[in-house]
């Protein structure tokens, strides 16, 4: 079958034909075209991945400075997991920390959004761009009160 065809037909047979193609030298047989789409998208996941995450995490730390009354111990885990998972991501690939502070302005649009949905707080009466600095953002303790 045709390598083309195969990615149409069967994607994850398609990846192992090509790791097989690429681990015996047989580049003359790759499918350069999608591979090169397909390592393009994988790239794009990363920053996806990134932005998603602070879109949560900025969406929680929003809730937990401006709606301090609703403070719950799902909030501080789902904080603390956001802030791990980050970190983790970003140890992961180091070549993201360039695109850090565009991460945390586009994730912040989506902590707003998150605001507007799971609140009764107006995401117009709160900053426009993100108040947090990048200490606040991963050192701030968000500790539940007795």
């Amino acid at each position: 079958m045709q390598t083309t065809t195969l990615y149409n037909q069967d994607f994850y047979a398609w990846t192992q034909r090509q790791i097989e193609l690429l681990q015996a030298g047989q580049w003359n047989q790759v499918d350069i075209e999608n591979l090169i789409e397909e390592l393009d998208s994988l790239g794009k996941q990363q920053r996806q991945e990134l932005r998603n995450r602070m879109g949560v995490l900025l969406g929680h730390l929003l809730k937990w400075h401006y709606q301090p009354v609703g403070r719950s111990r799902s909030w501080t885990g789902t904080i603390r997991e956001q802030r791990r998972r980050i970190k983790e991501h970003l140890a992961d690939n180091p070549s993201l920390k360039p695109y850090f502070s565009e991460a945390i302005e586009r994730g912040y649009q989506d902590g707003l959004d998150l605001i507007e949905r799971e609140t009764s707080l107006d995401p117009k009466q709160l900053p426009q761009s993100c108040p947090f600095s990048e200490a606040e953002i991963f050192d701030e303790p968000v500790e539940m009160e007795e």
